[in-house]
């Protein structure tokens, strides 16, 4: 016999509410909430556990037979549209466990390619990035000075579950650059300063393109240990361009050079 709530006041629904809205309440629990059909795909295939999946009948239609239901919940279309962001998705919603995301975890080849975000400021930005890095097929991506935790609902959204996709891992720049130099990973850093075009560079071996935020670039730490500063000639009246956008053109040449290995 599958549950059902249909009470607003039902603690599971809070609880959810207090997963989508606070991070502390993330990390505290381990716990966070992904919604529709093919995020919560690709978080199973990236290996996630879940703890419950939430389904609204009305709109999610018959349970397929396959699906586990021991971890099941019916949802009235009231629960759902307080619950759900986009109103008109699957009807499904799954509280996840998170996953531990320190550079220790990353396994990576001998001859990775790696893209390393500083302190990107929005989720929307953070997300594009991910998908960026999916559509390349990067080894990996590393977020340093972290102003949000990955299970922002806004990043899982506006990553399409890319999120789930890649490996990924945070940390302070000092600690990257470490990592980095102790795997012997050259790091191209996206700067203004001492920089060459970004297409007359070598990616070919174990590679790091590095990129900071749209308002304050890199910081100096980046540029005191990069093997090498790279731009984006501009054509235009303005120096700068969205963070995902540098990051796409960089790592497509990047992985054009390895004929997408």
């Amino acid at each position: 016999m599958i549950k059902s709530i249909t009470s607003l006041q039902n603690p599971l629904v809070k609880q959810v509410i207090q997963l989508l809205d606070k991070s502390r309440e993330r990390r505290k629990t381990g716990l966070f909430v992904a919604e529709g059909n093919r995020e919560i795909e690709l978080a199973q295939k990236g290996g996630y556990s879940m703890e419950t999946v939430m389904i609204c009948p009305e709109i999610y239609g018959e349970i397929p037979s396959e699906m586990d239901t021991e971890n099941l919940i019916n949802i009235s279309i009231e629960v759902y549209q307080k619950l759900a962001y986009r109103k008109t998705t699957e009807g499904i919603i799954a509280i996840l466990k998170t996953k531990v995301h320190n550079l220790e975890t990353l396994q990576l080849r001998d001859n990775p390619l790696i893209l390393v975000a500083e302190a990107p400021e929005k989720p929307g930005n953070i997300g594009a990035l991910l998908r960026t890095a999916d559509a390349a097929n990067l080894d990996a991506v590393i977020i340093a000075n972290p102003r949000t935790d990955l299970y922002n609902p806004n990043i899982i959204r506006s990553s399409v579950g890319c999120l789930f996709t890649r490996q990924i891992a945070t940390g302070s720049t000092e600690e990257i650059i470490s990592f980095l130099k102790k795997k012997n990973i050259s790091i191209f850093s996206a700067a203004l300063q001492a920089s060459k075009p970004y297409h007359n560079c070598d990616y070919t071996n174990a590679t790091a393109i590095v990129v900071g935020t749209e308002a304050d670039g890199l910081s100096e730490k980046w540029l005191e240990n990069s093997d090498q500063n790279i731009i984006i000639p501009m054509r235009g009246e303005i120096d700068s361009m969205n963070v995902s956008v540098a990051a796409g053109i960089l790592i497509f040449e990047a992985g054009r050079q390895r004929n997408f290995e």
